[in-house]
């Protein structure tokens, strides 16, 4: 069990988060954990599900949930994502399946399109922060 206290705030006078995010995440004390952005690439670099922002969403998912156990950790102490697409008439499935991985307690998110990514089929890129105990 974590011993960090995270607390989600969603300030009054601003709307509710319309997908799986917090307003504002705040969390004491504990060590910082920077994830670079993660991409659909398999453990051999490949990426997989081209053209399928589903399958895509989960692998980055999956990477970031290695990530975190390799920092020692888990999804549950990522306070922050910046996520990256290139198509925002993919934001409702993306939190379909951010849903899955982020069922409690959000993070904060900010979810930008961009033009490309470092692979022409690279649909979506998310990086992190986290604070473990």
């Amino acid at each position: 069990m974590s011993t960090i206290d995270k607390q989600l705030i969603f300030p009054e006078g601003l709307s509710r988060p319309t997908g799986v995010w917090t307003t504002v995440t705040t969390a004491r004390p504990g060590r910082l954990v920077f994830v670079s952005g993660l991409t659909a690439k398999d453990a051999s670099g490949v990426v997989v599900g081209k053209d399928d922002i589903r399958v895509q969403t989960v692998q980055v998912c999956e990477n970031l949930k290695l990530a975190m156990q390799s920092a020692g950790g888990s999804l549950r102490d990522i306070m922050r994502v910046d996520v990256f697409i290139k198509d925002m008439a993919h934001f409702k499935v993306i939190h379909e399946v951010r849903g899955r991985y982020f069922d409690v307690e959000p993070p904060a998110s900010t979810m930008v399109a961009v033009s490309a990514f470092t692979h022409p089929d690279m649909l979506i890129e998310i990086n992190a922060i986290a604070v473990l105990p």
